[in-house]
């Protein structure tokens, strides 16, 4: 039998508040670390010390949005509902820009995943103590470019969503500090 309970949390478990902020900071870095090593000359030892650890930290990223998600469909029923006093265009752009931020957070790992493994002279993807993650994509120069765009654009498109995001709590923070909209209080 299934129960259609309200939520009873105010604020979201702490579990997920942890993720929320841990992986904001990965992906804004993350994002920061792409702009600034794609930027760099070939041979460039900055860039040569910031690829792999991007490609780690991207895969950690995958890793971590993956548990998120686990944890938010086993804490579905306790978790906050959106505040009823948002406007249904507000309500429409939340729902819309945080699933595109999940999709995105699956998505554009995986796409340098894809990009990595499909160079033909990549040096594999590290992952910590792991030297190097079994590549699944074969080597193509064109399915290469193929991943660089969609890692590249689906990057660009999280970045946007971020700061969509961002602005929203920010102003509805501003706009109702402790009300019913002041949704950054449920991560804090």
């Amino acid at each position: 039998m299934l129960h259609n309970r309200e939520p009873t949390a105010i604020r979201y478990p702490l579990s997920i508040r942890v993720l929320h902020w841990t992986r904001a900071v990965l992906i804004l870095g993350l994002l920061a670390c792409g702009w600034f090593m794609t930027g760099r000359e070939g041979g460039d030892a900055v860039a040569a010390f910031l690829y792999p650890n991007h490609k780690q930290f991207g895969v950690l990223v995958w890793l971590l949005a993956l548990v998120h998600l686990t944890l938010r469909w086993r804490m579905r029923s306790t978790l906050p509902q959106e505040p009823h006093g948002l406007k249904p265009w507000e309500r429409f752009l939340s729902a819309t820009v945080q699933r595109l931020m999940i999709a995105l957070t699956i998505a554009t790992p995986f796409f340098g995943y894809a990009m990595s493994s499909s160079f033909s002279q990549s040096d594999g993807v590290p992952f910590f103590f792991v030297s190097h993650i079994p590549e699944i994509i074969p080597k193509s120069d064109r399915l290469f470019e193929i991943f660089t765009a969609l890692h590249m654009y689906s990057a660009y498109l999280l970045l946007a969503c971020v700061l969509l995001h961002v602005s929203g709590a920010v102003l509805h923070r501003l706009q109702d500090k402790g009300g019913e909209t002041d949704v950054l209080a449920r991560m804090l």
